[in-house]
């Protein structure tokens, strides 16, 4: 059988969905930013790692070291994990995995009873809240839409928190954008192909779920049946699983607009500091940092949890694309904040939970 071939995608085509790109910015520090006060940095024995490679140490070593972590970031311009710790013993251990080990003196133990604490008291639609290793805080937003009195209860549970979160006002406004195109399409909305997977053998593609939840089955820019919907998840996550209509092309590559695509080869698990990109049908492609992990945005339409920040711009059009690091699968688009003349902010889903969720792989 001879297969088709999309339009202009290849294995990522991001375009607006139902809820999509949140229109507020979302202000954190990089892994570039200079140290809490007090932290201490050793960077005895640290090796030279790719982002890819620091991600699957950050996984070992916060698994091995359990309550002595405090998370960890990429450090791209040296090279290098850091790992935040508690105690010498801790940062030993560090150092010995070949880390850069950091103390600090909040754990990810009292960073999570504050986002618990925040996500009881003040789930407010228009905040979000994301956990910044490099502060060593949960960094809270709030967007133009809070009204003084909810912002007034943020900044009361804020303080009660006794410095392990801050509170930071955005000019933006979370809200959902719809728009059209020529990208996957459904009945009512456009959405975006985030990465091509497979299951069993077959073929599928991962999208954003707040598509899948509104939107069953999806065709090209030409009318020609894609593929329908076999799983959703939003809100809590933001993941679709959608099964490819027969004799439709699948390569695992992202489409990169300048007549050539990156190959996709796995899917990684990210750090903040670790460079990304993201590709998108509106604005095509753009380069940028994560900069927060373990993020929560509260859409009026639903809270979404875990949630990869990023400073990569966003439009209206790109919800659901794909963000990868070199041949490596990190993210799909669920929100974002302000353009890509001014730049913003953008949540992605992590692709390594989509894929454990849904029992598919890469390829």
């Amino acid at each position: 059988m001879k297969h088709r071939r999309i339009p202009a995608r290849r294995a990522a085509i991001a375009g607006a969905g139902v809820l999509a790109l949140v229109g507020a910015g979302v202000t954190f520090q990089t892994a570039n930013a200079s140290e809490p006060a007090g932290a201490a940095d050793s960077a005895a024995g640290a090796r030279v790692l790719s982002a890819p490679a620091a991600g699957k140490l950050a996984s070992t070593l916060l698994a091995d070291l359990g309550s002595d972590s405090a998370g960890s970031y990429y450090d791209a311009r040296a090279r290098s994990l850091v790992v935040n710790v508690l105690d010498a013993s801790a940062a030993d251990t560090v150092q010995a995995a070949g880390a850069r080990a950091r103390i600090v003196s909040r754990s990810l133990a009292v960073l999570d009873g504050a986002r618990s604490t925040l996500t009881r008291d003040v789930t407010i639609p228009g905040t979000s809240w994301a956990t910044d290793p490099v502060s060593n805080k949960v960094v809270v937003t709030a967007d133009k839409t809070v009204s003084p009195a909810q912002y007034a209860k943020l900044g009361k549970v804020v303080s009660g928190l006794g410095g392990a979160a801050e509170l930071k006002r955005s000019k933006g406004e979370f809200k959902p954008f719809v728009s059209g195109g020529d990208a996957i399409n459904g009945s009512g909305g456009r959405c975006s192909l985030g990465f091509n997977v497979t299951k069993g053998g077959a073929p599928y593609f991962l999208t954003a779920g707040h598509c899948t939840a509104a939107i069953s089955s999806w065709t090209d820019a030409s009318g020609n049946a894609i593929g329908s919907n076999v799983d959703s998840s939003f809100p809590g996550n933001d993941y679709g699983l959608v099964k490819y209509a027969d004799g439709v092309d699948h390569p695992s590559e992202v489409n990169l607009y300048n007549g050539s695509a990156q190959q996709i080869s796995g899917a990684a698990e990210v750090t903040v500091g670790m460079k990304v990109t993201r590709s998108g049908s509106t604005t095509q492609v753009h380069d940028g940092t994560v900069t927060g992990l373990n993020a929560t945005v509260n859409y009026s339409e639903g809270t979404v949890s875990g949630l990869i920040q990023t400073d990569v711009c966003a439009e209206p059009g790109d919800s659901g694309g794909s963000l990868f690091s070199g041949s490596s699968a990190v993210g799909l688009t669920s929100g974002g904040s302000g353009d890509c003349s001014s730049g913003g902010e953008t949540f992605f889903q992590p692709v390594t939970e989509a894929l454990a969720a849904t029992g598919t792989q890469i390829g």
